[in-house]
């Protein structure tokens, strides 16, 4: 069993990026378990003086860490915010620095973006590209994908219903999922 790790790079109700996540979840192949990661609110603002060696953390930096530690992989979705990554997934992705739970963790993405957006979410992901390049996380390419959607497309049950979107975020579980196995995973 290979355990993904999705967690979404915004705090907004109905966010498309939850939905790409939720539907991440669906389309997970038999053997490939997901764990949607919903407790981003609940971190404080990283501060380093939280986060010294041999002493306890805030508990909800602790059930991240326990949760990044006991997945094989991650799979990201975030929106672009100002140009970058939001606030809030960049203290995220902080908390992950001290204890070294992202070092060499076969890391991916969807970009999901509506078609009207200037960049495409590019600068965020750029931006993550970085943070996960800096804590030496496995990124791996072969899953990044770029979905392009608008809030419309999300169901009543808050997935991604268009059988081509959904085959996309297929493929890419699919091949973070076996990046994973390889590497030592699941």
């Amino acid at each position: 069993m290979t355990t993904l790790l999705l967690i979404s790079g915004s705090l907004r109700a109905g966010s498309t990026n939850a939905a790409v996540l939720r539907t991440a979840s669906e389309v997970a192949e038999e053997g490939v378990e997901t764990i949607l990661y919903g407790d981003m609110a609940e971190l404080p603002h990283f501060n380093p003086d939280h986060d010294r060696e041999g002493e306890p953390v805030h508990t909800a930096v602790a059930g991240l860490r326990a949760q990044v530690a006991a997945a094989d992989a991650l799979l990201i979705c975030t929106p672009e915010y100002a140009g970058a990554l939001p606030g809030a997934l960049k203290n995220l992705l902080e908390w992950t620095v001290g204890d070294g739970s992202t070092y060499r963790k076969p890391i991916a993405w969807i970009n999901a973006s509506g078609p009207a957006a200037p960049s495409g979410g590019a600068d965020a992901h750029e931006s993550l590209r970085k943070v996960l390049g800096y804590v030496h996380a496995d990124i791996v390419e072969a899953a990044c994908v770029r979905v392009s959607l608008t809030r419309d497309a999300v169901g009543p049950d808050g997935t991604i219903r268009d059988p081509a979107t959904r085959a996309k975020i297929a493929d890419a579980v699919g091949a973070l999922a076996r990046h994973a196995d390889r590497v030592g995973g699941g």
